[in-house]
Protein backbone atom coordinates (compact mmCIF):
# COMPACT_ATOMS: atom_id res chain seq x y z
CA UNK A 1 0.00 0.00 0.00
CA UNK A 2 1.49 3.80 -1.22
CA UNK A 3 2.22 5.85 1.89
CA UNK A 4 -0.21 9.00 2.59
CA UNK A 5 0.77 12.12 1.56
CA UNK A 6 0.63 14.26 4.68
CA UNK A 7 -1.69 17.12 5.04
CA UNK A 8 0.48 20.95 5.66
CA UNK A 9 -1.06 21.79 8.82
CA UNK A 10 -2.20 24.91 7.83
CA UNK A 11 -4.60 23.21 5.15
CA UNK A 12 -5.58 20.79 7.62
CA UNK A 13 -6.98 23.22 10.34
CA UNK A 14 -8.84 25.39 7.06
CA UNK A 15 -10.46 22.48 5.48
CA UNK A 16 -11.18 20.56 9.20
CA UNK A 17 -12.98 24.35 10.27
CA UNK A 18 -14.88 24.22 7.17
CA UNK A 19 -15.92 20.73 7.79
CA UNK A 20 -16.78 21.21 11.40
CA UNK A 21 -19.13 24.08 10.55
CA UNK A 22 -20.72 21.76 7.86
CA UNK A 23 -21.51 19.74 10.36
CA UNK A 24 -23.32 22.27 12.49
CA UNK A 25 -25.34 22.57 9.96
CA UNK A 26 -26.10 19.32 9.45
CA UNK A 27 -26.93 18.82 13.03
CA UNK A 28 -29.55 21.54 12.71
CA UNK A 29 -30.81 19.99 9.62
CA UNK A 30 -31.31 16.83 11.93
CA UNK A 31 -32.74 18.72 14.29
CA UNK A 32 -35.53 20.10 12.56
CA UNK A 33 -36.12 17.49 10.00
CA UNK A 34 -36.20 14.58 13.11
CA UNK A 35 -33.09 12.36 11.26
CA UNK A 36 -31.61 10.28 13.74
CA UNK A 37 -28.02 9.43 12.83
CA UNK A 38 -25.59 6.60 13.99
CA UNK A 39 -22.23 6.46 13.38
CA UNK A 40 -20.22 3.73 14.24
CA UNK A 41 -16.12 4.15 14.76
CA UNK A 42 -14.06 0.92 14.47
CA UNK A 43 -10.79 -0.37 13.67
CA UNK A 44 -7.19 -1.34 15.07
CA UNK A 45 -6.17 0.20 18.03
CA UNK A 46 -4.19 3.40 17.74
CA UNK A 47 -6.03 3.52 14.98
CA UNK A 48 -6.99 7.16 15.58
CA UNK A 49 -10.95 6.89 16.31
CA UNK A 50 -10.99 8.68 19.37
CA UNK A 51 -9.25 11.65 17.93
CA UNK A 52 -11.67 12.01 14.76
CA UNK A 53 -14.69 11.64 17.12
CA UNK A 54 -13.35 14.65 18.79
CA UNK A 55 -13.48 16.59 15.96
CA UNK A 56 -16.57 15.16 14.65
CA UNK A 57 -18.22 16.34 17.72
CA UNK A 58 -16.19 19.25 19.17
CA UNK A 59 -18.54 22.25 17.98
CA UNK A 60 -21.90 20.09 17.74
CA UNK A 61 -24.78 20.69 20.54
CA UNK A 62 -23.87 18.31 23.41
CA UNK A 63 -27.35 17.84 24.25
CA UNK A 64 -28.54 16.30 20.24
CA UNK A 65 -25.07 14.55 20.11
CA UNK A 66 -23.39 12.06 21.90
CA UNK A 67 -20.14 9.73 22.08
CA UNK A 68 -21.25 6.42 22.98
CA UNK A 69 -17.85 4.54 24.66
CA UNK A 70 -19.25 1.83 27.10
CA UNK A 71 -16.95 0.04 29.35
CA UNK A 72 -16.97 -3.93 29.66
CA UNK A 73 -20.73 -5.26 30.40
CA UNK A 74 -21.90 -6.18 34.08
CA UNK A 75 -22.70 -9.73 34.75
CA UNK A 76 -27.04 -8.75 34.29
CA UNK A 77 -25.44 -7.07 30.93
CA UNK A 78 -23.66 -10.45 30.33
CA UNK A 79 -27.05 -12.41 30.90
CA UNK A 80 -28.92 -10.22 28.04
CA UNK A 81 -29.58 -10.11 24.62
CA UNK A 82 -26.43 -9.15 23.30
CA UNK A 83 -27.68 -5.78 21.10
CA UNK A 84 -30.11 -4.92 24.00
CA UNK A 85 -27.52 -2.86 26.15
CA UNK A 86 -26.84 -1.26 22.51
CA UNK A 87 -29.93 -0.39 22.17
CA UNK A 88 -30.99 2.16 25.14
CA UNK A 89 -27.96 3.87 23.38
CA UNK A 90 -29.20 4.56 19.90
CA UNK A 91 -30.41 8.02 19.00
CA UNK A 92 -33.79 9.53 19.22
CA UNK A 93 -35.50 11.69 17.08
CA UNK A 94 -32.98 14.69 16.24
CA UNK A 95 -30.39 13.47 17.65
CA UNK A 96 -26.65 12.14 16.34
CA UNK A 97 -24.73 9.10 18.23
CA UNK A 98 -21.17 8.87 17.70
CA UNK A 99 -20.57 4.41 19.11
CA UNK A 100 -16.81 4.83 19.88
CA UNK A 101 -16.27 1.08 19.48
CA UNK A 102 -19.69 -1.04 19.31
CA UNK A 103 -21.74 -4.27 19.09
CA UNK A 104 -18.64 -5.51 16.74
CA UNK A 105 -16.58 -5.98 19.91
CA UNK A 106 -17.69 -9.70 19.66
CA UNK A 107 -16.68 -9.60 16.48
CA UNK A 108 -13.15 -8.70 17.23
CA UNK A 109 -11.83 -8.68 20.81
CA UNK A 110 -14.63 -11.46 22.15
CA UNK A 111 -13.35 -13.46 19.30
CA UNK A 112 -9.49 -13.07 19.21
CA UNK A 113 -9.36 -13.32 23.09
CA UNK A 114 -11.93 -15.94 23.29
CA UNK A 115 -14.78 -14.06 25.65
CA UNK A 116 -17.11 -15.38 23.72
CA UNK A 117 -18.53 -18.57 22.98
CA UNK A 118 -17.94 -20.50 18.92
CA UNK A 119 -21.89 -20.46 19.34
CA UNK A 120 -22.17 -16.84 20.59
CA UNK A 121 -19.85 -15.68 17.59
CA UNK A 122 -21.85 -17.18 14.42
CA UNK A 123 -24.89 -16.15 16.68
CA UNK A 124 -24.26 -12.45 16.15
CA UNK A 125 -22.20 -12.61 12.28
CA UNK A 126 -26.31 -14.28 11.83
CA UNK A 127 -27.77 -11.57 13.80
CA UNK A 128 -25.83 -8.15 12.84
CA UNK A 129 -27.04 -7.53 9.55
CA UNK A 130 -30.81 -8.51 10.86
CA UNK A 131 -30.61 -5.96 13.14
CA UNK A 132 -28.92 -3.53 11.11
CA UNK A 133 -31.45 -3.86 8.71
CA UNK A 134 -34.04 -3.26 11.12
CA UNK A 135 -32.60 0.14 12.00
CA UNK A 136 -31.93 1.16 8.50
CA UNK A 137 -35.50 0.28 7.45
CA UNK A 138 -36.86 2.59 11.15
CA UNK A 139 -35.20 5.32 9.48
CA UNK A 140 -31.66 5.52 11.08
CA UNK A 141 -28.87 7.06 9.08
CA UNK A 142 -26.29 4.42 9.69
CA UNK A 143 -23.19 5.00 8.75
CA UNK A 144 -20.17 2.35 9.62
CA UNK A 145 -16.48 3.09 9.16
CA UNK A 146 -13.54 0.85 10.02
CA UNK A 147 -9.82 2.53 10.63
CA UNK A 148 -7.16 1.10 9.21
CA UNK A 149 -3.23 1.63 10.42
CA UNK A 150 -0.73 0.18 9.69
CA UNK A 151 1.35 -2.37 11.93
CA UNK A 152 4.11 -0.36 11.94
CA UNK A 153 2.40 2.78 12.67
CA UNK A 154 0.39 1.04 15.14
CA UNK A 155 4.04 0.00 16.71
CA UNK A 156 5.03 3.68 16.65
CA UNK A 157 2.39 5.22 18.19
CA UNK A 158 2.14 2.19 21.23
CA UNK A 159 5.81 3.61 21.83
CA UNK A 160 4.51 7.07 21.66
CA UNK A 161 2.03 6.75 24.48
CA UNK A 162 4.40 4.78 26.55
CA UNK A 163 6.59 7.96 26.63
CA UNK A 164 3.97 10.41 27.22
CA UNK A 165 1.84 10.58 30.73
CA UNK A 166 -0.36 12.36 29.55
CA UNK A 167 -1.70 9.45 27.24
CA UNK A 168 -0.35 6.49 28.97
CA UNK A 169 -3.90 5.94 30.13
CA UNK A 170 -4.80 5.13 26.28
CA UNK A 171 -2.14 1.89 26.22
CA UNK A 172 -3.70 -0.92 27.75
CA UNK A 173 -2.81 -4.49 28.40
CA UNK A 174 -5.32 -5.48 25.76
CA UNK A 175 -3.58 -3.09 23.14
CA UNK A 176 -0.12 -5.06 24.18
CA UNK A 177 -2.04 -8.26 23.22
CA UNK A 178 -3.13 -6.94 20.27
CA UNK A 179 0.72 -6.36 19.08
CA UNK A 180 1.11 -10.46 18.90
CA UNK A 181 -2.24 -11.29 17.89
CA UNK A 182 -2.14 -8.51 14.58
CA UNK A 183 -3.25 -11.68 12.18
CA UNK A 184 -5.65 -13.31 14.18
CA UNK A 185 -7.33 -9.53 14.31
CA UNK A 186 -6.80 -9.02 11.18
CA UNK A 187 -8.84 -12.40 10.09
CA UNK A 188 -11.45 -11.28 12.08
CA UNK A 189 -12.02 -8.32 10.73
CA UNK A 190 -12.30 -9.77 7.08
CA UNK A 191 -14.65 -12.84 7.98
CA UNK A 192 -17.08 -9.88 10.15
CA UNK A 193 -16.67 -8.45 6.38
CA UNK A 194 -17.98 -10.78 4.54
CA UNK A 195 -20.85 -11.05 6.85
CA UNK A 196 -21.44 -7.47 7.50
CA UNK A 197 -20.85 -5.30 4.77
CA UNK A 198 -24.07 -5.02 3.25
CA UNK A 199 -26.06 -2.92 0.98
CA UNK A 200 -28.43 -1.47 3.58
CA UNK A 201 -25.39 -0.71 5.94
CA UNK A 202 -22.02 -0.84 4.25
CA UNK A 203 -18.36 -0.45 5.67
CA UNK A 204 -16.10 2.27 4.98
CA UNK A 205 -12.59 2.02 5.10
CA UNK A 206 -10.97 4.80 6.70
CA UNK A 207 -6.41 4.78 5.85
CA UNK A 208 -5.11 6.62 8.64
CA UNK A 209 -1.46 6.04 8.98
CA UNK A 210 -1.98 10.39 8.47
CA UNK A 211 -4.19 11.31 10.66
CA UNK A 212 -5.07 14.09 9.31
CA UNK A 213 -5.85 12.83 6.39
CA UNK A 214 -7.71 10.46 7.95
CA UNK A 215 -10.05 13.19 9.59
CA UNK A 216 -10.90 14.80 6.78
CA UNK A 217 -11.65 11.97 4.82
CA UNK A 218 -13.75 10.46 7.44
CA UNK A 219 -15.80 14.02 7.51
CA UNK A 220 -16.16 14.71 4.10
CA UNK A 221 -17.67 11.31 3.59
CA UNK A 222 -19.95 10.97 6.21
CA UNK A 223 -21.15 14.92 5.26
CA UNK A 224 -21.63 13.06 1.48
CA UNK A 225 -23.85 10.37 2.54
CA UNK A 226 -26.05 12.47 4.63
CA UNK A 227 -28.59 14.42 2.48
CA UNK A 228 -28.77 17.66 4.70
CA UNK A 229 -29.17 21.36 3.91
CA UNK A 230 -29.52 24.55 5.08
CA UNK A 231 -32.44 25.32 7.38
CA UNK A 232 -33.59 28.57 8.47
CA UNK A 233 -33.37 29.26 12.10
CA UNK A 234 -34.82 31.46 14.53
CA UNK A 235 -32.85 34.52 14.44
CA UNK A 236 -31.92 36.44 17.74
CA UNK A 237 -31.47 39.26 19.20
CA UNK A 238 -29.82 39.97 22.07
CA UNK A 239 -31.81 43.44 23.77
CA UNK A 240 -30.64 46.05 25.53
CA UNK A 241 -29.02 46.09 28.92
CA UNK A 242 -31.81 47.77 31.33
CA UNK A 243 -30.40 50.74 33.96
CA UNK A 244 -29.06 49.83 36.91
CA UNK A 245 -31.78 49.40 39.81
CA UNK A 246 -29.12 50.07 42.59
CA UNK A 247 -27.73 46.37 42.77
CA UNK A 248 -24.37 46.58 43.96
CA UNK A 249 -22.25 43.08 44.07
CA UNK A 250 -21.24 41.75 47.49
CA UNK A 251 -17.67 42.22 48.95
CA UNK A 252 -14.90 40.65 47.12
CA UNK A 253 -13.45 39.49 51.02
CA UNK A 254 -17.23 37.57 51.77
CA UNK A 255 -16.75 35.16 49.04
CA UNK A 256 -13.77 32.70 47.85
CA UNK A 257 -12.47 33.34 44.89
CA UNK A 258 -10.35 31.25 43.03
CA UNK A 259 -6.36 32.06 43.48
CA UNK A 260 -4.87 34.35 40.12
CA UNK A 261 -2.53 31.42 39.16
CA UNK A 262 -2.07 32.87 35.76
CA UNK A 263 -1.11 36.00 37.49
CA UNK A 264 2.19 34.70 38.31
CA UNK A 265 2.65 33.33 34.74
CA UNK A 266 5.58 34.71 32.66
CA UNK A 267 4.23 36.55 29.70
Amino acid sequence: MAKEARVGKKVYEAELLRLQTELVTMQAWLRQTGNRLLVIFEGRDAAGKGGTISRVSQYLNPRYARTVALPAPTDRERGQWYFQRYVQHLPTKGEAVLFDRSWYNRAGVERVMNFCTEDEYRRFLHQCPLFERMLVEDGILLRKYWFSVSDAEQQRRFEDRLDDPLRRWKLSPMDVESIARWEDYSRAKDEMFVHTDIPEAPWYVVQSDDKRSARLNMIAHLLSTVPYQQVSEPKIKLPKRPKSSGYQRPPRDSQHFVPNHAATLES
